[in-house]
């Protein structure tokens, strides 16, 4: 059977032979024959990780030569820019026949059948969905904020607190409560997504650094619940 490869040194070469694998396990299907091993020796150097389809295939191939001791010389096979191994002269005149019986021609990269076309999408579709990241959980907390005395502006001190935007964070409901001595103590509800909001990040990095630590001294976690 004849099988006809693009140029696999070019970027365009090794992109369209992820694609051709996205469906198939092997070059021929599921079962590694010696039309891998012909691939194998076509690829002037291991393919890049984000070829993910291809470096699955490559990975698979370089344990199964290191196992079984086979070596990809001798494979034959003729890639468009480079050549590689020939093929000895009883495989040659077997090929020459194949080649005379277009339909026994084999192109890789030629036009999909339906029933190739459906398991790509099919596998397309698994890969998209496996990767999808589960729903964040959503937490509920208190927080009391202080400030520096009692001639500090409590109202800016709250617009303060709530200039703070960040993905993943909803500030909610807040009252003044009062501590002793004049001092009064913000304290005020929020909502955040637990993969996107830490709290320990969001008092260290935002609300007692600059400009909000002019008007908090310290921020306490009173409460901080499962939603």
């Amino acid at each position: 059977m004849a099988i006809t490869f693009y140029n696999l040194s070019s970027e365009d070469g090794i992109k369209k032979l992820d694609e051709y694998l996205l469906s198939r396990s092997y070059i021929s299907g599921y079962q590694a024959s010696k039309d891998d091993l012909a691939v194998h020796a076509a690829l002037a150097k291991p393919p890049s990780s984000k070829y993910v389809n291809v470096s699955r295939w490559y990975n698979h191939i370089e344990a199964l030569l290191r196992i079984s001791g086979v070596s990809a010389e001798g494979c034959g096979v003729t890639v468009e820019g480079s050549a590689v191994a020939t093929p000895p002269a009883a495989d040659t005149k077997a090929a020459a026949a194949a080649e005379d019986d277009d339909d026994d021609d084999v192109d890789l990269f030629g036009e999909e059948t339906e029933e190739e076309k459906k398991a790509a999408e099919e596998r397309a579709a698994a890969v998209k969905a496996s990767g999808k990241k589960k729903e964040s959980g959503k937490s509920s907390v208190l927080l009391d904020i202080k400030p520096w005395d009692d001639e500090t502006d409590m109202k800016k001190l709250e617009e303060a607190v709530r200039s703070v935007k960040l993905d993943g964070l909803l500030w909610g409901a807040s009252k003044l409560v009062p501590v002793g001595y004049g001092i009064k103590k913000l304290q005020i509800m929020m909502t955040i997504v637990d993969d996107l909001v830490s709290v320990d990040d969001l008092v260290e990095d935002y609300l007692t650094a600059e400009p909000a630590n002019e008007y908090i001294q310290s921020c306490d976690i009173v409460a901080f619940n499962k939603i």
